[in-house]
């Protein structure tokens, strides 16, 4: 009869734990079914699910172990497994897997309470976590900070949408973001990023500070607002706009170009992208001219936004060729992942504006970023409490992968 043990370690960390115990079970041949550690400030738990061989009595192996740790300065506890138990905990291997991560600018206690709780509410098992920020500033402030915690789950939620929509009233509750995805093979192999621009990458509309440069500046940024909130149709808004921005001088777009505030965590995110081998794209219904500006600015390898016309030195009012709306942003996410031989499950898409949802909902990773409320609840993640970076927790990276 094969014998079932589970052991678990615990104390103070050093080198060597690991080739001590397994140096002993590997005497009487044993099998490791299941393996895992994790070290919490300088204090090591490990566990190890072992098959002891038909020829081998258990009790010298529990004896040998205790004495070793014992000597390591480690406590030890056995538990036997039955087989009936073992295969019910196999069975369960099979299951859906989902990550949960949540990100905020500190990690409290309240928010893991909820979040684990609506996690078991809705039928999923929590297995692991880790936390994917780097070590905590004590004395940082709380603007600059960020914090991220992964939850890996198994299970299949009964009613995914109400899930959802539970960690989406948590987020506004607590000043949380709750991300909740399939764990696929997709999920580590995302190959291309497609942002917004206005709002997205940069913390300004475009449009708007052309405006103010022509003097119509309030009456552009109503229509705008309007046109974020989903109320008027982009391209009626975008022409209405654009009309009023006639006979506003070239000099001007050089000088807004370079005051363009670029997002918090913009130029981190799109040097890690790209220092991995992620191509990036700028999908935007403001302009080329900035958009060529920010892609020098951040290394950023596509563009595609709308031509301003510029006749004798002034901006006409016209913008020539195909109008990038939302539709137009879908199709072109489609032409670049093609271009680049990827199932849109590998593509991620950014933004904000109702305008950007088309190209959210086909990605693989939709994630509306500092959104309007009617983007948020149509996207399938969010970000609005950390900064661009924050989509990297999101992708699986760790703060020390890329420092």
């Amino acid at each position: 009869m094969k014998e079932i043990l589970l052991i678990n370690i615990s104390g103070a960390d050093k080198p060597g734990v690991t080739s001590a115990i397994t140096a002993i079970l590997a005497q009487y041949q044993a099998n490791i079914l299941d393996i895992g550690q994790a070290v919490i400030h300088d204090h090591l738990t490990m566990g190890l699910l072992v098959e002891i061989p038909e020829e081998f009595e258990a009790s010298p192996v529990l004896k040998e172990v205790l004495f070793k740790a014992h000597e390591l300065n480690l406590q030890v506890r056995f538990q036997p497994i039955t087989e009936e138990s073992y295969g019910t905990w196999v069975s369960q291997q099979g299951k859906d897997r989902h990550i949960v991560t949540l990100l905020a600018r500190r990690i409290t206690a309240e928010q893991i309470a909820e979040v684990t709780t609506v996690a078991s509410k809705y039928g999923l098992n929590i297995d692991d976590i880790s936390r994917l920020s780097g070590r905590v500033e004590l004395d940082e402030p709380n603007d600059q900070s960020k914090a991220c915690v992964e939850f890996s789950a198994r299970g299949t939620p009964e009613n995914l949408a109400e899930l959802r929509s539970a960690f989406m009233e948590l987020s506004v509750r607590l000043d949380v973001d709750i991300a909740i995805q399939e764990d696929n093979a997709y999920r580590r192999n995302r190959r291309l990023v497609c942002f917004d621009m206005d709002s997205t990458l940069i913390e300004a509309e475009v449009i708007d500070e052309l405006a103010k440069a022509a003097g119509v500046g309030d009456q552009v940024s109503e229509i705008t607002e309007a046109a974020m909130r989903g109320e008027l149709d982009f391209t009626e808004s975008f022409a209405r706009r654009m009309a009023l921005l006639k006979g506003l001088d070239e000099s001007v777009l050089e000088k807004i170009a370079e005051q363009l505030p670029v997002t918090e965590g913009a130029e981190r995110l799109i040097s890690t992208l790209s220092k991995f081998g992620y191509k990036t794209a700028i999908l935007s219904g403001g302009f080329n001219y900035f958009g060529r500006y920010l892609q020098k600015k951040l290394g950023i390898d596509y563009v595609y936004a709308n031509e301003l016309e510029v006749e004798n030195g002034k901006v006409t009012g016209e913008v020539s060729g195909v109008v990038v709306d939302g539709a137009r942003k879908a199709q072109l996410l489609r032409e670049l992942a093609e271009r680049e031989n990827l199932s849109l499950e590998q593509v991620i898409a950014v933004g904000d504006g109702a305008n950007d949802l088309p190209m959210l909902s086909i990605a693989g990773l939709g994630i509306a970023f500092r959104a309007k409320p009617l983007v948020k609840a149509s996207a399938k993640q969010s970000i609005s409490n950390l900064g661009l970076d924050g989509i990297l927790y999101l992708i699986g990276f760790r703060d020390r992968d890329h420092h």
